[in-house]
């Protein structure tokens, strides 16, 4: 299991549509974790990370949602709230696992940051849905070197 000031090698995660996204490639990545597609929380959180791509995409930082719902409900929920994020199906648990993130039916609310070499800076455990994106953006935006 991977902790906070862990180096990240060759991670590779696979998006809904097809995109490979690695670790240490010069990008900070962003890793969220919820429960489930279109629900309440999980639609707030995605839709503030949306609202936000802009700003991310200025500091250089891939945003990816994982929860264990399949593709297709991942397509839906992108399609029914033209979300600017990526989404990662986990199934079988594997991504979650090397960050112990809890639960078997349902992920907990947890955030990974990662910088642009691999290093975990920043693990956040059961964060606010509403707020966390915000908080993530301002970490990224102290830690930064893109940061003006």
């Amino acid at each position: 299991m991977y902790n906070e000031g862990d180096i990240v090698v060759n991670l590779e995660l696979k998006t809904i549509d097809g995109e490979t996204i690695k670790t240490g490639q010069n990008k900070w990545i962003v890793i969220y974790f919820y429960p489930k597609d279109d629900t309440p929380g999980c639609t707030r959180q995605a839709q503030n990370f949306s609202n936000l791509a802009e700003e991310f995409n200025k500091l250089n930082v891939e945003i990816i949602g994982i929860s264990r719902d399949g593709e297709n409900s991942h397509k839906k929920f992108i399609d029914k709230y033209n979300l600017k994020i990526k989404l990662v199906s986990d199934k079988d648990r594997k991504i979650a696992s090397l960050f112990g993130v809890e639960g078997k039916t349902f992920f907990s609310r947890d955030t990974i940051i990662i910088d642009p070499i691999g290093k975990i800076v920043k693990i956040w455990r059961k964060v606010s849905a509403s707020e966390n994106p915000y908080q993530v953006l301002e970490f990224i935006k102290k830690h930064s070197s893109n940061n003006k």
